[in-house]
């Protein structure tokens, strides 16, 4: 075989791939809604813009650290604090090409060939497969309609086994908006610290919450989940960010440096000029969300409204993130035409 076996074993991005569809049907002069890609479709706030022009104008462009400028590093420190009540020193911190390389780095660290990781179903696609291509195991435990596509304790407990070694948790959830409550955090933190695994807590989503609900980052909810969890975050949805491609992560430091080891062998570092742009994005006005949110909501409240109209179609209102996932299957088994 020429092409190593963890590589063939793991599937492109549905999502860029659907993505790039509809650009190139853009091109062709098609009139097409892209529905792939999370993404949001305001402009990057102009005082982030010019922190990275800036960047450029100053010759801020050559490398810097592998795992991140220290300035950058602790202003995140300071956003955890201020944000989560996580308190954690720039040492357990590390800057990455994208949330999304946060959490590749954080499955690599962690995962050993044979290593089971759970998998919380619905899940964003790319989940599954970076633990393949990690040589690991993935397990999904499915999150059922009548809990609100979350999964329960008994669910999680029965999952686990002498071979798990990471649970990946995502709240405000893609795909499905939804979010875990903080007494629902501490019924699945009993099961984690019982059994001692670890948790990648991707918490992307966290600035875009509707209806007055609270996110609640799991580390936050006692010393051991603290010790026991990687926190992955990044500018990419709250800054609308997505192309300049700046993810964070802390945790405990063996880790961090783990991550830090294969960034350095593997992109060297994050963009010098994001990094600057991504410091103004988590020490500058935030005034800008409150309206993005809004609007978000209004979408969220057309789309759900449109969808639950259609005979044979119901959805559950999403609590944050800006997706929607639409229950289709009384189509499943029938055909037309």
């Amino acid at each position: 075989m020429l092409i190593s076996q963890n590589v063939s074993m793991v599937k492109p991005s549905i999502t860029l791939a659907v993505s790039a569809k509809a650009k190139a049907m853009k091109a062709e002069g098609i009139d097409v809604i892209a529905l792939s890609a999370g993404e949001p479709d305001f402009n990057t706030p102009q005082h982030i813009c010019d922190a990275g022009i800036s960047a450029i104008q100053s010759g801020f462009t050559r490398y810097t650290p592998a795992s991140g400028i220290i300035e950058l590093k602790k202003a995140v420190c300071e956003k955890f604090s201020r944000d989560n009540g996580l308190e954690y020193e720039p040492s357990q911190v590390i800057i990455n090409c994208g949330a999304k390389h946060s959490v590749f780095l954080a499955v690599f660290a962690l995962t050993s060939p044979g290593d089971e990781v759970l998998v919380p179903s619905p899940y964003w696609v790319s989940y599954y497969d970076m633990v393949k291509l990690a040589g690991g195991k993935p397990v999904v435990i499915e999150g059922k309609l009548e809990n609100n596509l979350k999964i329960t304790p008994e669910q999680l407990k029965n999952a686990i086994t002498n071979n798990t070694k990471l649970l990946i948790f995502n709240s405000p959830s893609n795909p499905t908006g939804m979010i875990y409550s903080k007494e629902e955090l501490r019924s699945l933190a009993e099961v984690i610290v019982k059994y001692g695994i670890y948790v990648l807590s991707d918490e992307i989503y966290e600035k875009i919450i509707y209806d007055g609900k609270k996110h609640v980052s799991i580390a936050s909810l006692s010393d051991e989940m603290f010790k026991q969890t990687i926190t992955v975050n990044g500018v990419s949805k709250s800054y609308s960010m997505t192309g300049w491609r700046i993810g964070y992560a802390a945790g405990a430091e063996e880790i961090i440096n783990a991550m830090g080891t294969v960034q350095s062998q593997e992109t060297s570092n994050p963009c010098s000029i994001s990094q600057k742009a991504a410091l103004a994005a988590l020490t500058g006005s935030q005034d800008f969300l409150e309206q993005w949110v809004d609007e978000f909501s209004k979408r969220r409240l057309y789309i759900i409204d449109r969808l639950n109209s259609l005979d044979g179609v119901s959805c559950i209102t999403p609590e944050g993130a800006f997706y929607v996932f639409p229950d289709v299957s009384s189509f499943y088994g029938k055909s037309y035409n």
